[in-house]
């Protein structure tokens, strides 16, 4: 495999780059082979889903294909081929913008896609079946377990910066694609059980619970930007002393920026997750409320009328017929007792 990095490398010092500007992070594009492929493979595995449904006449959310394929495939391109990919093996921060956005935003936009539900819809009922079934494995459901999941993000971005890893990832370029795709399996891990519409989280695990997992979450992912940001100790020190263009802020001016960066990003992507997670929970209490109120029209239609015979004894009570939340046993039927006892 050729070492993308000492590639990188070489070319950089027969050509070094020149002063990071707006414009130039906005116009500087590098194909990066294996996170194209990935793309074109998640890509083109969503789209033949949503074609598949739509051949059926059955819909799919416009706004979940464009959340996946702007918002998720479109962080992953952006963390990996744009000026943030250009100029991260010579300055800190653009290197830590584009972990950040392989461990949250892209994460956050696969999984507004729903990418689980999509394939369960779409594949005959044989896969679909082992698609669930894999979704609730063993293995799948400890990393996903809520908590363990939140600790894996965290650990991996502790990981990153705080081991040799990230330092021998700038030199090894097969490690460095390996850390890519670390860091978004492991931010999916957390974000695609959380918003998807298919049962993979424990019953506990209620809108509100998610609710005050996600706000949780969101104070978590703003460890590592903070702890970057005041680390006494260079990241990666060495290799950006020696890489470091003439033009390049001090190197711990550079690591304080992306620290900074790593920050704001967390914090704004919790904004859209806790909304998200609120739009779930509202459609959910509008769903059950219709259920609810089809059920009660239900019960109050009139009955027929009872016709009496010669032999039925006047003098006796007719037998009261109880309503069904009187004597079911569930969440419909105990919100109903708990109304009735109120009025």
């Amino acid at each position: 495999m050729v070492d993308h990095a000492a590639a990188g490398m070489s070319a950089l010092s027969a050509s070094p780059l020149a002063e990071l500007t707006t414009g130039r992070l906005l116009s500087s594009w590098q194909v990066d082979v294996p996170a194209l492929l990935l793309v074109l493979l998640l890509g083109g595995l969503y789209g033949w889903g949503v074609a598949r449904l739509r051949r059926r006449g059955e819909p799919w959310p416009v706004a979940r294909l464009g959340a996946f394929v702007l918002l998720g495939l479109g962080a992953l391109v952006v963390a990996t081929m744009s000026g943030l990919a250009v100029y991260d093996h010579v300055l800190f921060w653009p290197a830590a913008v584009q972990n950040i956005l392989l461990d949250l935003v892209a994460p956050l936009g696969l999984a507004l896609g729903d990418p689980l539900r999509l394939a369960v819809e779409a594949l005959p009922e044989t896969a679909a079946g082992r698609v669930r079934q894999a979704m609730t494995g063993r293995v799948v459901r400890i990393l996903t377990f809520p908590l363990v999941s939140t600790a894996l993000v965290l650990v991996t971005e502790l990981t990153v910066y705080f081991t040799p890893y990230f330092a021998t990832a700038l030199r090894l370029g097969w490690l460095h694609e390996l850390m890519y795709l670390h860091l978004l399996a492991a931010g999916c891990l957390f974000v695609v059980p959380v918003l998807t519409h298919e049962q993979t989280l424990p019953a506990w695990c209620t809108h509100p619970v998610r609710a005050a997992l996600v706000f949780l979450d969101g104070i978590v992912d703003a460890v590592p930007g903070v702890v970057v940001m005041t680390h006494g100790t260079l990241i990666a020190g060495a290799w950006y002393l020696h890489h470091a263009p003439s033009w390049a802020p001090d190197v711990h001016r550079d690591q304080q920026i992306g620290g900074g960066a790593m920050l704001s990003i967390a914090e704004l992507v919790a904004l859209p997750f806790m909304l998200a997670i609120l739009a779930q929970w509202a459609r959910a209490e509008r769903v059950q409320t219709v259920a609810l109120d089809r059920r009660l029209d239900e019960e109050l239609v009139p009955a027929a009328p009872v016709t009496t015979t010669p032999h039925h004894d006047e003098t006796q009570p007719a037998e009261r017929v109880r309503p069904w939340w009187e004597t079911e046993e569930n969440e419909v039927a105990t919100r109903i007792r708990r109304q009735h006892g109120a009025d």
